[in-house]
């Protein structure tokens, strides 16, 4: 006979934890004196709790024996979470005063102040000069900011021109004549992993095979059901007025302004990136491309990745040591997955759709991956190919596991 181990919220042990913290953390908390949500995401869970190395603090019900420790953990923090919370309001009063509107100053900041805190302590009489110096490292990256994109679509002299462009563009779109998947992808995948056969890959993008499969995505139903839009059939994108990275749309329902806010918020990406007016244009032509994509090896690798994520939603069906039955093993392994297959109906609801529609979410995780590198100009190596591929799986479930967490957490609490 087994005996369920007592538990508690995470979320309650950590709001409890931060309370004993007092006003020093005020600017790091909300309304009711909890941490933000970005105190935690971005300070407490990568800083102070580290579940990696404490996995006893990582799942949303904390055992018993493991809430003194988190708790004493927070509690020992407290001093440089104080200064934290002390740089982050003078990072923002300088911010003011420069008159700076770029990005989210949480997420910009609040890990710089963590930092500013560890190495000087709470704020003293040269906190100013030390603060102007912060603010111009972060926000004199090179490269293009959203606001420049956001200026150049909504410029009336701009505007009229761009939207003859997406019409001309798609107007002008040829779409590939269909061809079944090559053995040569099945061939590349087997043994990517391990030795990746540079000729074959280099046969593939030479053969132009993503642009080939690519056809079938104009078909009704079949970008749908890969995740890539919420429309029966792609439409020619808007330009769009507004973004946010909380309610992007799928990749093909999104306008060229949402298409290039999220890799114009990552200043220390964004360096390498071109003008904006480059930068528009390159996205006009690109959502007009197969697999809305620019580069033969992009799509390549859209591809490849279509064909081995295959096992993640059906059969096995992928040979030992292949790309396919790497994933699937990895995807199995996680302990959610394996319950939710096991027993459907004893998993929440959304935890039970992302188990079922993982291979969506994993095309739509990869496309972006994969686009980002496009704007970089990051071209994928054959050497390279399963280490995104891989990555694309682990990025999934770990997004598959806050959520779950978070579910955990609000039934606990409840």
């Amino acid at each position: 006979m087994t005996t369920a181990t007592a538990t508690l919220p995470r979320g309650l042990v950590i709001a409890q934890a931060w309370s004993e913290l007092g006003e020093a953390v005020a600017p790091l908390s909300n309304a009711a004196g909890r941490p933000l949500t970005r105190t935690v995401k971005l300070l407490l869970e990568p800083l102070v709790l580290r579940p990696v190395r404490n996995p006893e603090f990582a799942a949303g019900a904390v055992a018993i024996e493991h809430v003194d420790a988190l708790r004493a953990r927070i509690a020992e923090a407290g001093p440089v979470l104080a200064a934290t919370a002390s740089w982050f309001v003078v990072l923002k009063s300088e911010r003011r005063r420069l008159r700076l509107t770029e990005g989210n100053p949480q997420d910009l900041y609040f890990q710089r102040c963590f930092e500013l805190a560890t190495g000087h302590g709470p704020p003293g009489p040269d906190a100013a000069s030390i603060a102007a110096a912060t603010l111009a490292e972060v926000h004199g990256q090179d490269g293009p900011t959203v606001g420049a994109l956001r200026g150049f679509l909504s410029d009336a002299a701009n505007a009229g021109e761009l939207t003859r462009l997406i019409e001309a563009t798609w107007a002008a779109m040829t779409v590939p004549r269909p061809e079944p998947v090559p053995a040569a992808v099945v061939a590349f995948l087997a043994t990517c992993a391990s030795a990746p056969d540079h000729r074959t890959f280099q046969a593939l993008v030479t053969g132009s095979a993503g642009s080939a499969w690519a056809a079938e995505l104009d078909r009704p139903g079949v970008a749908q059901a890969h995740g890539l839009t919420d429309r029966d059939r792609p439409a020619r994108p808007e330009l769009g007025e507004r973004a946010s990275k909380a309610n992007l749309p799928k990749p093909f329902d999104r306008s060229i302004l949402e298409r290039l806010f999220a890799p114009l918020t990552n200043t220390f990406l964004r360096a390498g990136l071109a003008e904006v007016p480059v930068l528009v244009r390159q996205e006009i032509a690109r959502s007009a491309g197969p697999w809305q994509l620019a580069d033969e090896v992009s799509r390549v690798v859209m591809v490849l990745g279509r064909e081995a994520s295959a096992d993640l939603a059906g059969a096995t069906t992928g040979e030992a040591g292949s790309a396919a039955a790497r994933l699937r093993s990895r995807w199995e392994r996680e302990a959610y997955v394996h319950r939710v297959l096991r027993m459907p109906s004893a998993a929440p609801p959304g935890i039970r759709a992302d188990v079922r529609d993982v291979r969506a979410a994993y095309l739509r995780r990869l496309w972006v991956r994969v686009h980002g590198r496009e704007l970089r100009r990051d071209e994928v190596t054959a050497d390279q190919v399963w280490d995104v591929l891989d990555g694309v799986l682990r990025s999934v479930i770990l997004d598959q596991r806050d959520r779950l967490r978070a579910v955990l957490e609000r039934e606990a609490g409840a």
